[in-house]
């Protein structure tokens, strides 16, 4: 009985002699994420006190609607529902940039330590220094990278490989953790209820504030990483044939990591360290395509896919009660999480 093998991926040419090879059922997969990530952020903008369909919801976006339908949707909920999409598409694309790295599928920010750094960061701002909202931000990001940094000094040994990097980064999440659960012991009532709020993770009250930073941080990283998903590709098979392509493998693993560290420190700035989606959409991602590799475009579809629906989940499937978008997707993700170490075990790679 003959096999039939994967449909190999088309090369496409230009006139100045470039070539581009695309695989068709990746572009499939991505188109098709677009459009779901884009019916679903119409039907959260329609979600709410003032519900409206979606095609009032489109004709509002277009300029055909009410004054009182503009001011709901451009001030009101666009901006949660942009601020959803990019903090999801910036945790996917990190995420499976952790993951190839790591080469491992609890490779990933919320496991390794980088979002317990920005949240660390951002306590520490909250209870220590009484920070405003932006104060809180920054601390978020210099939290992040700082964490970052220490992560890959310590995993350095000849080179940062896959094990050493989750297992120093397991470490540092549960010294993050702890320090963490300190800063909350030093919280006088009112800052120890912000932080708590602020560590679930939410899009409740986000602004154009925090739409316009996010958005620029995802313009400059996206391409860089995206740029570089082919050195991934090689790196997934080791540095030696990396080096024998002729991919500097340290030099890329350092511009990726410092990439994906500063996308899952704005995300968390933005939205607070919502968990599992950085976990979960790369596996997802990869799942749908059946591609080698990273699969970096259409990880930042699945992780806006991702947040965007618990975000209308959570809105709409709890009655009066709305959970944060953060208790949703920890919830979810969890469940994820057991499934993939089930799946991992049954094969023999753990």
């Amino acid at each position: 009985m003959s096999v039939s093998s994967p449909p190999r991926p088309k090369v496409v040419r230009t006139r100045g002699g470039l070539s581009l090879r695309v695989d068709t059922r990746a572009v499939l997969v991505v188109a098709g994420l677009l459009l779901l990530a884009a019916a679903a952020a119409v039907a959260l903008i329609g979600t709410g006190d003032f519900p409206m369909s979606p095609a009032e919801v489109v004709t509002t976006l277009t300029g055909g609607g009410t004054t009182a339908q503009e001011f709901i949707v451009q001030d009101l909920r666009l901006p949660r529902v942009l601020v959803g999409l990019l903090v999801g598409a910036c945790l996917g694309l990190a995420g499976a940039v952790f993951q190839s790295v790591s080469r491992n599928p609890l490779g990933s920010p919320d496991v390794i330590g980088f979002g317990q750094g920005s949240a660390a960061g951002a306590l520490v701002v909250i209870i220590l220094f009484h920070g405003d909202p932006f104060a809180v931000a920054a601390g978020a990001v210099a939290g992040g990278l700082l964490t970052g940094i220490a992560v890959y000094l310590l995993a350095w040994k000849k080179g940062v490989h896959g094990y050493r990097l989750v297992l120093v980064g397991i470490g540092a999440a549960a010294v993050l953790t702890g320090v963490r659960d300190y800063l909350m012991t030093r919280a006088d009532l009112v800052d120890a209820t912000r932080s708590l709020v602020w560590m679930v993770g939410s899009l409740n009250g986000r602004d154009w504030s925090q739409v316009w930073p996010l958005l620029c941080v995802a313009a400059v990283l996206f391409p860089v990483v995206i740029g570089h998903g082919r050195a991934l590709r090689m790196l997934e098979m080791g540095d030696d044939a990396a080096h024998a392509l002729g991919v500097r493998a340290e030099r890329v693993r350092i511009v990726v990591m410092g990439a994906a560290v500063l996308l899952t420190a704005a995300a968390t700035a933005a939205a607070g360290p919502v968990s599992f989606v950085a976990l979960a959409a790369p596996q997802l991602a990869r799942r749908l395509t059946r591609a080698p590799g990273p699969n970096l475009p259409a990880s930042a579809c699945m992780g806006a896919v991702l947040l965007i629906t618990a975000d209308w989940a959570s809105q709409r499937l709890f009655g009066a009660d709305q959970l944060p978008v953060g208790a949703v997707t920890g919830m979810l993700g969890g469940c994820y999480l057991l499934w993939l170490l089930f799946t991992e075990r049954k094969a023999g790679r753990i």
